[in-house]
Order: C-alpha cells, then structure tokens, then sequence
C-alpha cells in the first residue's frame, strides 16, 4: 500500500499537538482521528494498534491524523487523565477541519485503542452536546472508557467495539459490562490480547469492515 505521511502540529490547550497525517497516494475521500494507548505506559501514534486502524483507514481512501497526547513526542504539556486531552483533541478537529475543508466535508471517522478509547467516546459526546458534526464511524478497539471517563456519556447505537478474549489490561468483562450499558454489539476477537499481538491482520479486516458499511 502507497502513503505519503508528514508531520503536522496544531495547538491544543497545553501547547503543540504534534501530529502523524497519513494520506492514500490518490485523492482521499474524507478523514479519521486516530487515539492512541496511554502516554504514562508507553503510547504513543506509532503504536502499533493505532498504526493498523490509520492504515486501514487509508486504504479505504481516507487520511488518517494520528496525535501524539500530551507529554508524548514533540507534543507539549501534562498527562491529563483523559479531561485535557479531549479538550486538545476538541481543539485539533476544529483546526484540521479549517485547515482541510475538503476532507472535512467527506466522510469522517474516530478511532481510539485503549487509553485512546476514552477520549474518543468523549470528545464523541462532547461535540453532540454542543450541535456540532459528529463522526459517521466510531470505533472502540480494547475499549477502557470508564476508567477516565470524566462526564456523561452517550455513545451510538452503531459504535463499533473490539476486544480480545484474553485482554490482560482491560478484562473482557470490563468491556461487557460498557457495552451491556450502551446496548452494543462486542466483537470478541478469540485468545487476543490487549495489543492483539499476532492477530493484527485480524484487527485491520474487521476495521475495513466497519468501514465498508459507511455510505460512500
């Protein structure tokens, strides 16, 4: 697969966002924000999780934008706990939108592993509350919303959840018992672990299906 990836920067409320932007080597067709684990246990954008789901974005012709969070890279400030991070992320939609009007104007997906899971489905929630586009795909991979979760959440009744059965980090049942409360379908992926070591392939054919069922 063709992707020319640069590096972007925006400003978050602590300071500089540093950003991965890949794009498909033809026209892409819209964009995802893609989160990843937790800056204080080693995440960062180029984990792997978060690379397949940004590259399975792509080859459905969408960039995908991958953050590092606060504290991570080049990327300036504190780790927040989930609250700071949704308001930087808040921010870097708002100018990425700007800065790509046509992208933003096609189809837009949000995407978050672990840590990341929690400052999607809020800033998800956030935008909702305040009228604003939301994204027409979320997708929870190795979902641990609630240990951050900082404000009332509603979630899509289409949201796509993904979790390995034998997840050491956030237990199967913790993701049962998110989406037993939201009402959503689990996809369980057999004997995976958190970071769905040698079931990669796995995770990027289940994403591209999510992404299939997106109208064009």
């Amino acid at each position: 697969m063709q992707l020319r990836t640069q590096t972007l920067t925006f400003r978050g409320e602590a300071g500089v966002v540093e950003c991965a932007f890949d794009q498909p080597a033809g026209e892409a067709r819209g964009w995802a924000l893609v989160l990843h684990p937790h800056p204080l246990h080693g995440g960062t954008r180029d984990n792997k999780v978060v690379t397949t789901i940004a590259r399975a974005c792509v080859e459905h012709g969408l960039a995908a934008l991958r953050p590092n969070f606060r504290g991570v890279g080049a990327s300036e400030g504190q780790f927040d706990s989930a609250r700071g991070e949704t308001r930087d992320m808040l921010a870097v939609v708002e100018q990425f939108e700007a800065a790509y009007p046509q992208l933003a104007q096609g189809r837009w997906a949000l995407a978050g592993f672990s840590f990341g899971t929690s400052v999607a489905a809020q800033l998800h929630a956030e935008r909702a509350e305040h009228g604003q586009r939301t994204p027409d795909l979320l997708l929870l991979a190795g979902s641990a919303v609630e240990r951050f979760r900082f404000r009332e959440l509603a979630v899509p009744e289409d949201t796509v959840l993904i979790h390995g059965e034998a997840d050491e980090v956030v237990p199967l049942t913790e993701a049962m018992s998110f989406a037993r409360q939201h009402q959503l379908p689990l996809t369980v992926m057999p004997e995976a672990s958190h970071f769905f070591h040698g079931r990669l392939l796995v995770l990027r054919r289940l994403v591209q299906q999510s992404l299939r069922a997106l109208a064009p």
